[in-house]
């Protein structure tokens, strides 16, 4: 049982690393679209379960691998209900992103929260590259 648990933690977290790494390569370079799928929230929810279930004990949310995949969910958070609603509300006010000069206060605005949002999926990126070394080393619970 608990190898079966271990597996689903690791194939919650691929799936959700793997998605990240989807959307900043293959996604967001195409159509510029922004993260927010049920997908990624079942994965997460998926690994949350099989890490209790495996660890039958709330303290293992507090491991480092656990704690990496917490600040994966928070930098994800902050990207989308901050960075993301305020760059969807710019590009309203611009109506087409690519036509607005980038002199224009509302570009320059947009341009900033891009660099920022970019910024933080690299950072969730390189934090779920770290949850998955760590729970490769650490120990069967």
């Amino acid at each position: 049982m608990s190898t079966a648990l271990r597996t689903a933690e690791f194939l919650s977290l691929s799936i959700w690393l793997g998605s990240v790494v989807f959307l900043s390569f293959i996604v967001a370079p195409g159509a510029f679209s922004l993260l927010g799928s049920r997908d990624q929230a079942g994965a997460l929810v998926a690994l949350v379960v099989a890490r209790l279930l495996r660890a039958k004990a709330f303290a293992s949310l507090v491991a480092p691998a656990a704690l990496a995949v917490v600040l994966m969910l928070l930098l994800t958070f902050v990207s989308q209900m901050g960075v993301g609603a305020r760059m969807a509300r710019l590009k309203t006010e611009m109506g087409s992103v690519e036509r607005t000069p980038l002199e224009n206060s509302l570009r320059v605005q947009f341009d900033k929260l891009h660099r920022v949002s970019v910024g933080l999926e690299t950072f969730v990126l390189l934090s779920g590259i770290a949850a998955l070394i760590l729970l490769v080393r650490e120990k069967p619970l």
